[in-house]
C-alpha cells in the first residue's frame, strides 16, 4: 500500500512522515504563521499543517457556557471557549497565502477543515486532508472529504473501536487512500497521559485494515510515543508545533518546539536505519572485526613435517588470518599429517594439512 502525498510516496518501507500542526499557534498573526512555516521546515517537518473552521460553525456558544466551568485543558484558558475559537480561526484569504509560502519555502501546506464551507475552501490548496477526532462521528463530513478523492488522514482519538469501523466503512465507500492514526485527545500536557496512549492500537489497526498507512496524532511530551509506533507501524506522524512553549494561546503548552522536533526527526530516521532489512550477514563495517574477535588455530608446540595432529597440539586464538583453520572445523584436521615444520603459535592454516578438505 502507498498513499501520495505532494511528491512524497508514503509506504511501509518509506522514511516516516512528519506533519508540524501550527494549528492555533499562530497567534492570529499571518507573519507568525509564516515564521513557523519557515521554522518548520528548518526543523524536517514534511507538511505544516493549519485548522479551517469558524466558531459559529464548531462549537456552540450557549451550549459551553451552560456547562457551567471549562473542562480538561480549556480550564486554563483566559477567555471563553466560544471567544478562544474566534481567536484562532483562519481568515478565508489566509489559505492561498499559506499555501503560497509553504510552496516557497518547499514544505506542503495541509489543513484540517472543519464545515462543509473550509473543505471547499481547502480544496484548491491541499493534496490531501486531515480529519479531527471530533469529527469521527460526524459521517456527512467524512463522506465530502472522502470524495474529493485525496488522501484522508483520520485521527480517532476519543473514540471506540466502533466508531473506528463506522468512519472507516463510510470513508472506504468513496476513497481507499487512508491514512488511519491512533490518537488521544487529552490536551493537558500530563506525564499521566503516556499511560493512556495505547500504541499497540496500531497492531488492532494493522490487522483490521492491512493495506492501510498508519499514523499516530500525538499531543504528549518529547518523542518517545512516535519511536514506539513507528516499530508498531506507523509512517506518519503529526505533533503540534510552536516556537516558545511559555506564549498564551491554547495549543503552545503541549507542542514540540524547532529543538524538540528537529530530536523527534532525527531520532526517527536513526531508528528507521537502525532496524535494517532483517537479513542477517556479516555487515559491511564488521569486516575487519570478524577477523579479529574470531578464534582460529593456533599451535601449541612446535611440529615436525609429517607429524599427525591432535587435538591437544592447538588451541583456538584470536585473530583470524585467511586460510585458517576454525574451531568448528576440528574434525576435519585431527589425525592427519602436517605438510611442513611450524613453530609454537603459528596459526594452523588448511594449506598446512595433508588431504585436508575445506567444510
Amino acid at each position: 500500500m502507498e498513499v501520495k502525498i505532494g511528491g512524497r510516496i508514503i509506504s511501509e518501507y518509506s522514511r516516516p512522515y512528519f506533519i508540524a500542526d501550527i494549528a492555533a499557534n499562530h497567534d492570529g498573526d499571518i507573519n507568525r504563521a509564516y515564521h513557523l512555516i519557515e521554522l518548520a521546515k528548518e526543523a524536517g517537518a514534511d507538511a505544516a499543517k493549519f485548522q479551517n473552521f469558524k466558531a459559529e460553525t464548531i462549537v456552540s456558544k450557549n451550549g459551553f457556557e451552560s456547562i457551567g466551568s471549562q473542562l480538561s485543558h480549556q480550564s486554563s484558558w483566559k477567555k471563553s471557549v466560544y471567544e478562544t475559537y474566534e481567536d484562532a480561526s483562519l481568515p478565508n484569504e489566509w489559505s492561498e497565502k499559506l499555501k503560497k509560502k509553504c510552496d516557497e519555502v518547499g514544505i506542503e501546506y495541509m489543513t484540517s477543515p472543519y464545515d462543509f464551507d473550509s473543505v471547499d475552501i481547502a480544496e484548491q490548496y491541499v493534496n490531501a486532508y486531515k480529519i479531527g477526532s471530533g469529527d469521527i462521528t460526524w459521517l456527512e463530513i467524512l463522506e465530502y472529504i472522502a470524495q474529493r478523492q485525496k488522501p484522508v488522514l483520520l485521527a480517532t482519538g476519543a473514540s471506540d473501536l466502533e466508531d473506528v469501523k463506522r468512519a472507516m466503512q463510510t470513508i472506504q465507500k468513496y476513497n481507499k487512500q487512508i491514512i488511519l492514526m491512533q490518537c488521544n485527545t487529552n490536551y493537558t500536557a500530563s506525564d499521566l497521559n503516556f499511560s493512556h496512549i495505547n500504541l499497540n492500537v496500531l497492531k488492532t489497526y494493522h490487522e483490521l485494515y492491512p493495506d492501510c498507512i498508519l499514523g499516530l496524532s500525538d499531543h504528549t511530551f518529547g518523542h518517545v510515543t512516535v519511536l514506539g509506533a513507528y516499530m508498531l507501524g506507523a509512517r506518519v506522524f503529526e505533533k503540534h508545533f510552536t516556537d516558545d512553549n511559555d506564549r498564551e494561546g491554547p495549543d503552545h503548552k503541549f507542542s514540540m518546539n524547532p529543538i524538540t522536533w528537529k530530536q523527534m526527526v532525527c531520532a526517527c530516521e536513526e531508528l528507521q536505519e537502525a532496524l535494517g532489512d532483517g537479513i542477517k550477514r556479516i555487515e559491511n563495517n564488521e569486516t575487519d572485526t570478524v577477523n579479529i574477535q574470531r578464534r582460529a588455530y593456533y599451535l601449541q608446540r612446535d611440529l615436525s613435517k609429517g607429524e599427525t595432529l591432535k587435538e591437544e597440539d592447538v588451541f583456538p586464538l584470536r585473530p583470524v588470518k585467511e586460510g585458517s583453520v576454525l574451531p568448528f572445523q576440528k574434525e576435519e584436521v585431527f589425525g592427519k599429517k602436517i605438510r611442513r615444520n611450524m613453530q609454537k603459535d603459528e596459526c594452523l592454516k588448511w594449506e598446512d594439512i595433508e588431504n585436508a578438505e575445506r567444510n
